[in-house]
């Protein structure tokens, strides 16, 4: 049997206390349980320790000390405010089998002052807040990192009745929590890697805030938006939350280059052809690493398969614009079964229930436009996105150019003299404007060099026999030497 100080006796259980008869006082300390000492009523507000002085203290931290556990239950409720010892389990140490340890470490920080338990939900789990002493060292813990710390949860009483007030924990909140702890279980983002109600302010001035945001870029998704639906909002709420995101999405930074502005305020649409890299939602988030924007998942949680299936349609439907991906546009329309997903928001789909019984990383993502489901990362990725436009054009290039070769070769003119087809050189000759300089035009190049080289060979001979002086004739009339005679006589 565990004693009362037995660090193996579950913390969170509650017995009932043993009657005592109020006429006999006890001689000697009778057994209770954990919460209740000897020879005393139950109290309704928890163990004290000086109730039992002789019991075996719980193990504490030292002041100020800079223990692991200590700092990692310290950042998860500065990050997420309220969870329960099953969420801190899974959002600090989920390799654990249980949150024994965890409930532990949470007792300890209660010794110290750090936290505190808020309230106790139906199902018996105790709701964890910090106190303000902790939430000052939940801020140098997180602050630094440049994490945004949840405000701190005040101990506010009723004046009259002494209740304890604003402890209401609604499921929308513990769905949230829940759904982080199963991602950080999976190995989807750390601790540190969440955040949540993280506002995105549109051009009209409205604020979007996302109920979580995941950074796990080791997990293949750098960046991931959440919005957690009980089912309590109607189906076309969130088509217009998805066209909010999608909106901010197309927003430019206040500070973007004039030539910008003026692109994108010159006609409808044109925001398009302006790159990411210029937009605001750059300036906030890292790059996804695929193309669209920034990713969206819808968790559902806490109802039935029928109502995810009728919401889903609706988000494909009426959300069509957002989500949907166009074709390219291109020469090779008919070649091209490739998508553009550059102006879209990526949507998958999933319920709490699916990720608390199978993990965040096994199969039980769906994208929207698509049938089944897959991992995350499957789910995000577009294998009919750029990677394979890429491949499709530059086989549909290769194509066409094989077929504009050949039908070249078709319409490739043959001398019809030799019966051998024009060089492209000479096939050039003969169609440019000085093709009258080419000569015959239905002959090859050599054809056509042998008859240029025969006519100036021609020409050369007439050349030099023209050049030739003709051999004077003989006189027969004079005799001969008569007059060489007579120049003689005069010299």
């Amino acid at each position: 049997m565990a004693t009362a100080g037995d660090p193996e006796q579950p913390l969170d259980r509650t017995e009932q206390a043993p009657s005592v008869d109020p006429s006999t006082t006890p001689s000697a300390t009778r057994h209770h349980g954990p919460d209740v000492s000897a020879g005393q009523t139950r109290r309704t507000g928890g163990r004290r320790r000086s109730d039992n002085p002789h019991a075996p203290r719980r193990p504490t931290h030292r002041k100020n000390s800079t223990g692991p556990r200590r700092r990692e239950l310290l950042q998860a409720l500065g990050i997420f405010q309220r969870a329960t010892p099953d969420q801190l389990w899974k959002l600090t140490r989920p390799d654990n089998q249980h949150d024994k340890l965890t409930r532990d470490n949470l007792l300890d920080l209660q010794d110290h002052h750090l936290v505190r338990v808020e309230l106790v939900r139906e199902d018996q789990r105790q709701v964890w807040v910090l106190t303000k002493r902790g939430h000052s060292e939940a801020k140098r813990l997180l602050e630094p990192k440049g994490i945004r710390v949840s405000a701190l949860r005040e101990e506010k009483y009723d004046p009259v009745t002494g209740e304890l007030l604003g402890t209401s924990y609604d499921d929308h909140s513990a769905a949230v929590t829940s759904t982080a702890a199963e991602l950080h279980r999976a190995g989807i983002g750390h601790r540190l890697g969440f955040a949540t109600e993280i506002p995105h302010r549109l051009a009209d001035g409205y604020v979007q805030r996302a109920d979580l945001v995941v950074r796990a870029p080791a997990a293949g998704v750098p960046v991931m938006l959440l919005e957690i639906d009980r089912r309590t909002e109607d189906a076309h709420d969130l088509v217009t939350k998805l066209r909010r995101y999608w909106e901010w999405g197309r927003l430019l930074p206040k500070d973007a280059a004039k030539l910008t502005v003026d692109l994108v305020r010159s006609r409808p649409g044109a925001i398009e052809d302006v790159d990411h890299e210029k937009r605001l939602w750059r300036r906030v988030y890292p790059p996804t690493g695929r193309e669209g924007l920034v990713p969206l998942a819808f968790v559902f949680a806490d109802t039935t398969e029928a109502k995810v299936d009728n919401t889903v349609k609706v988000l494909e439907e009426a959300g069509r614009r957002y989500w949907a991906p166009r074709r390219y546009e291109t020469y090779y329309q008919e070649a091209i079964t490739a998508k553009d997903y550059s102006q879209a928001v990526p949507v998958v789909v999933t319920t709490l229930e699916q990720l608390q019984q199978h993990g965040a990383d096994a199969a039980v993502w769906r994208r929207l436009g698509r049938k089944d489901e897959q991992t995350l990362t499957d789910a995000l990725d577009n294998p009919d996105g750029h990677a394979l436009y890429r491949c499709q054009y530059a086989r549909a290039e290769a194509e066409d150019e094989r077929r504009r070769v050949a039908e070249r070769e078709a319409q490739r003119p043959v001398c019809k003299r030799c019966g051998r087809k024009f060089t492209d050189q000479r096939w050039e000759e003969t169609t440019t404007r000085t093709a009258w300089k080419a000569g015959d035009l239905s002959l090859c190049s050599d054809c056509h060099a042998d008859d240029v080289a025969r006519k100036e060979a021609a020409a050369e001979a007439a050349r030099l026999q023209a050049a030739t002086p003709p051999e004077p004739e003989p006189e027969h009339d004079q005799e001969p030497g008569k007059l060489r005679g007579l120049f003689r006589r005069r010299g």
